[in-house]
């Protein structure tokens, strides 16, 4: 039987261990109750961001994909309407970080990042819920309640993460 060996690095390993932790608090919010539907902190999504710094985009798109996919293995919600709303907002959470990515550093940093980021994930959402699961104008009515929950949560992922992007890497 011919074996072959993928080489990997240090930083593969790095990288590996941060989407098994964004998968690891994907989880664990999965459990934490919501007093609405559909609004949760998406506290995972510090390590996205956390990884766009250290990384690079493709490795943070890497990572969000992961999670989603490994995270609906998990939860036994793969191809699932919770899924796809999962998909379409990080997918379009991460079109928002690629394009905003290229502003100017000094006045775009990981708050205001993360808050375009929580805004891109819930109209991604919102986009899949009008076009496929409800297909009525009153989902409009719901923006405001959405808007709101994506810049509270999205200032405080971006604060976190500030904070995080500023400690020193360790060697292990």
């Amino acid at each position: 039987m011919n074996v072959k060996h993928i080489q990997t690095t240090v930083e593969d390993h790095q990288v590996a261990k941060l989407a098994a932790f964004a998968i690891a608090l994907h989880m664990i919010e999965a459990v934490i109750p919501s007093p609405l539907p559909g609004v949760k902190p998406g506290i995972a999504n510090i390590i996205t961001l956390f990884v766009l710094y250290r990384y690079g985009f493709a490795t943070a798109a890497w990572v969000s994909i992961l999670r989603v996919f490994a995270s609906s293995l998990l939860l036994g919600q793969f191809l699932s309407p919770a899924f796809s709303l999962s998909l379409g907002g990080a997918v379009v959470s991460l079109v928002v970080l690629w394009l905003a990515a290229h502003l100017p550093s000094r006045h775009f940093g990981p708050v205001s990042l993360s808050i375009l980021a929580a805004f891109g994930h819930i109209a991604g959402q919102l986009i899949i819920v009008r076009l496929w699961l409800i297909p009525h104008a009153g989902i409009s009515y719901l923006i405001p309640i959405f808007a709101t929950a994506a810049l509270f949560f999205g200032l405080i992922n971006g604060l976190i993460t500030a904070k995080l992007i500023n400690v020193k890497p360790s060697n292990n």
